[in-house]
């Protein structure tokens, strides 16, 4: 009872003075403890769970969409050089060679069919087969051939970003017709007509008595619209038909080379235009039997120089590309230009 009185009996400024000491003493142990709750929470985890648990991961950060990848850049695919890259591809190409000789007006028609396979992003194997058709003027007979087919694969490198390497070999089965110790006049006159219409870079196909070995590279440069292509071919043949005593075929091995230069530029994604001028020349000199006298080729025929030039069409069909192109090529070197050669290529690649 004293007590209460007692208290009832403070100053009311002096009971208030204490019950706010109080407070804040409740005060900051609540602040105290809310301090310990929150190191306790932001704790890291320990390193290694108990009995084998597997920590959960308690957020996982939603993926960042990949941006699209840029499309490749165009490329100017050539009328006669080798493209240095690789695809599935299925590749008409037909060249209607006009002349004339002091005996009329003749023409040629070469039709090239080619197909390769994809089969990694590098290497892709390949068959190209030909047929001849041949009207000669005078009176020598038209004639017809299907030439030597070649066998191969192609490997194409990327190097850097607008650069490519690519490597060839391949080989030619000799079961072209026209061959032989005694050939059909009319299938070896359109093998020899072959030669001029494909501006002497497809020596090896008409070569029917002989097969070939053929190593080559290519080296391109593809940005900005533009394509500039360098190309170097050797051909080892070997003859594996006939006699020494044929006259169109008396050397047991043959040499020979071309190389040739391409550039093609997009003036439309759809359109491009390319150029090429190339050059075929025999590293050993052929030889020839003359009314039964062996004697070297003449040197005019040793070498041929020539160029095309055309546009080409560049357009998708569904997951197809087709590309489409047609030029014009000449020969500008003897033998040939005294016959005025004047070659159409038609060329119709399809990519899938």
């Amino acid at each position: 009872m004293k007590m209460e009185k007692i208290e009832a009996e403070r100053d009311p400024e002096e009971r208030s003075g204490r019950w706010l000491k109080i407070a804040a003493l409740g005060t900051g142990g609540c602040a105290w403890l809310t301090l310990a709750l929150s190191l306790l929470v932001a704790a890291p985890a320990r390193a290694e769970p108990l009995s084998g648990e597997t920590p959960t991961v308690a957020a996982t950060a939603a993926p960042t969409a990949a941006a699209p990848a840029a499309p490749p850049p165009p490329y100017s695919v050539p009328w006669q050089l080798r493209p240095v890259t690789v695809g599935t591809v299925i590749r008409s190409d037909t060249a209607v060679a006009f002349y004339d000789n002091p005996m009329g007006a003749g023409s040629t028609v070469v039709t090239m069919l080619t197909g390769s396979y994809k089969l990694t992003p590098k290497i892709a194997p390949m068959v190209r087969m030909g047929f001849v058709q041949n009207g000669p003027p005078g009176t020598a007979p038209d004639g017809t051939s299907f030439v030597n087919p070649v066998v191969g694969v192609t490997y194409s490198q990327k190097l850097g970003e607008s650069f490519r390497l690519a490597g060839f070999l391949g080989t030619t089965l000799p079961i072209g017709m026209g061959g032989g110790s005694t050939p059909d006049a009319a299938a070896s006159g359109a093998d020899t007509a072959g030669v001029a219409a494909r501006s002497g870079m497809d020596n090896s196909m008409f070569a029917v008595n002989y097969t070939a070995v053929i190593p080559g590279v290519g080296f391109a440069y593809i940005d900005h619209k533009l394509t500039v292509q360098l190309e170097a071919t050797l051909f080892q043949l070997f003859r594996v038909k006939g006699s020494d005593a044929t006259a169109i075929s008396p050397d047991a091995t043959r040499t020979n080379s071309t190389m040739g230069v391409h550039a093609g530029y997009f003036v439309l994604p759809v359109l491009s235009l390319g150029g090429e001028l190339r050059y075929q020349r025999w590293l050993s000199t052929p030889t020839r039997i003359v009314m039964g006298v062996r004697s070297n080729i003449p040197d005019a025929n040793m070498d041929t120089v020539s160029f095309a030039v055309g546009p080409r069409l560049h357009f998708k069909v569904g997951k197809t590309w087709l590309r489409p192109g047609i030029s014009y090529a000449q020969v500008i070197d003897q033998p040939f230009s005294a016959s005025n050669y004047k070659i159409v290529q038609v060329d119709l690649p399809v990519v899938f």
